[in-house]
């Protein structure tokens, strides 16, 4: 609704209403409301409704049979067809905001809970056994041996945090994990969930949450911590091929001691 400096909201074709977002310079984008669509965007609204209806009907075998019944389909019907299509048959949801002012990012992230898979809803995460070379699996579940995948690593005041993905397993705060790349232990001695900026410590985190951890000393980027007794490699992160490179030289030997520090932190 409206364009570039004047854009103040969203048509939610499911609902079929207008979600104004308030600019303050408090709460740029934060509270919203629904409100009717205006009249002037209403008919444009109904045919990308039909659009959109004709779309998961083509993918969703219930959803076709009801809509060549011409019966009127739920907001709760729409969004379960919806998420069947997007698990199970590709379809992919399209969602408007502007991030500069945070408008349409609480609907943004309400549609990753109501429409992308959970972990329970896709196959469980494939591994090899470093102890014989098999392939294994782990459940998303907190009964299963532990494993984590790190995916990235920051620098911080108190030290390094390492960004979590658990797959399998509870992991509390002050234990230790093995990572089966450099075979040595490493100490989650405490574990955060990130809000952007800001942090929460928690005693425990399990399968299917995602964390940063405080302690970790050798692990880097891509590699697996998982329970010494039942070590586990998952599939390592691939990176694209760099397309621009340099070199850089210290001029004194006291920077080339500092560089070879910061070096070491960017490998990670």
């Amino acid at each position: 609704m409206a364009k570039k400096k004047n854009f103040e909201g969203v048509v939610d074709l499911i609902k079929m209403k207008a979600i104004i977002f308030f600019q303050t310079n408090d709460k740029t984008g934060s509270e919203y409301e629904e409100r009717e669509i205006p009249e002037d965007l209403l008919e444009e609204a109904t045919q990308y409704r039909e659009m959109m209806i004709e779309g998961i009907a083509d993918k969703v075998d219930w959803f076709m049979e009801k809509y060549l019944s011409e019966s009127a389909f739920s907001e709760e019907e729409m969004m379960s067809a919806l998420r069947e299509g997007t698990i199970n048959y590709g379809l992919m949801p399209v969602l408007c905001g502007s991030a500069f002012k945070n408008t349409g990012v609480q609907l943004l992230l309400d549609a990753v809970c109501n429409y992308l898979p959970s972990p329970l809803d896709i196959p469980p995460v494939k591994g090899i056994n470093i102890k014989d070379d098999t392939e294994t699996e782990r459940k998303p579940d907190a009964e299963e041996h532990f494993s984590a995948l790190a995916f990235k690593i920051a620098s911080d005041k108190h030290g390094d945090l390492t960004y979590l993905r658990i797959y399998s397993g509870v992991l509390t705060s002050g234990q230790r994990l093995y990572n089966p790349r450099t075979r040595k232990k490493e100490l989650a001695s405490r574990i955060y969930s990130m809000h952007a900026d800001k942090r929460e410590q928690m005693e425990s985190a399990t399968a299917g949450d995602i964390v940063a951890v405080v302690g970790f000393k050798d692990t880097g980027t891509g590699d697996t911590v998982c329970v010494e007794d039942h070590p586990i490699i998952l599939e390592k992160i691939e990176f694209p091929e760099t397309v621009i490179s340099m070199a850089i030289e210290p001029k004194t030997e006291a920077e080339k001691e500092k560089l070879a520090i910061v070096l070491a932190k960017l490998g990670k």
